[in-house]
């Protein structure tokens, strides 16, 4: 399989795109290698990543660094960021509307500010990135508005990219139930239904994100430099 959902961001600084669907380890070495992708930022739960985990080499551990024997960088960074949504900012079982939606992501970043700004670090210090959650949709799209905000994206380019996500998310959603069910066969069907507003990306629930985000936080500049980031870093995402 792949990672589904994917596309650049940013000039191609940043991918955004889903987890690593079936994907063993030569084929995640050729999949890093034909994108130039030189760090992954996984915003997904332990218990996400277990069910499917990164195979990239064994020497790399889950904070981006390498084991103490090892005496040079690795190629890529894997750095863990995690956001579990079951456990933060209420239950994704409220969200029944788009403006719910779009309140749910507000949430996350009152809450985890600085969850974003770790995402986006190794963007600002040079390295093209691949961003993820699960199916790339939600924890992934309030790091990409945010990236395209601070890249001097208009609000339209930060929906048309939010929304893009539709197109995908049959696909997505079907080889997400088939991978649940193979570790978990007790998932009910309904957990992964497309008429559920969770597993949807409308255009008003960005648009709800975006006008919180602005009454709230006003310039994205101010919200990275509170969030955990340097200037240096911040004109780096420009």
């Amino acid at each position: 399989m792949a990672v589904l959902n994917l596309r650049p961001l940013a000039g191609g600084r940043i991918l955004r795109g889903s987890q690593p669907f079936g994907l063993d380890a030569a084929a995640t070495s050729a999949f890093l290698s034909e994108h130039g992708i030189q760090a992954i930022v996984d915003l997904r739960s332990d218990l996400e990543r277990s069910l499917v985990p990164w195979l990239v080499p064994d020497d790399v551990n889950h904070d981006g660094g390498r084991a103490p024997s090892a005496a040079v960088a690795p190629a890529v960074e894997l750095i863990n960021n995690p956001l579990d949504p079951n456990a933060i900012a209420g239950s994704l079982q409220a969200v029944e509307t788009a403006e719910d939606l779009g309140e749910l992501y507000l949430a996350w970043i009152r809450l985890r500010p600085a969850w974003v700004a770790d995402a986006l670090r190794p963007v600002a210090r040079g390295k093209r990135t691949l961003v993820h959650c699960s199916l790339g949709k939600d924890r992934t799209g309030v790091v990409s508005a945010i990236a395209l905000l601070a890249a001097g994206g208009t609000e339209e380019a930060v929906v048309a990219d939010y929304a893009a996500t539709t197109t995908n998310l049959p696909d997505v959603l079907r080889i997400m139930a088939e991978t649940w069910r193979l570790s978990v066969p007790s998932t009910p069907a309904e957990y992964f239904s497309p008429d559920l507003m969770i597993l949807q990306s409308p255009e008003a629930a960005m648009r709800h994100f975006l006008a919180g985000f602005a009454k709230e936080f006003g310039d994205v500049g101010g919200f990275l430099h509170e969030a955990g980031l340097t200037g240096v870093e911040i004109d780096a995402l420009r």
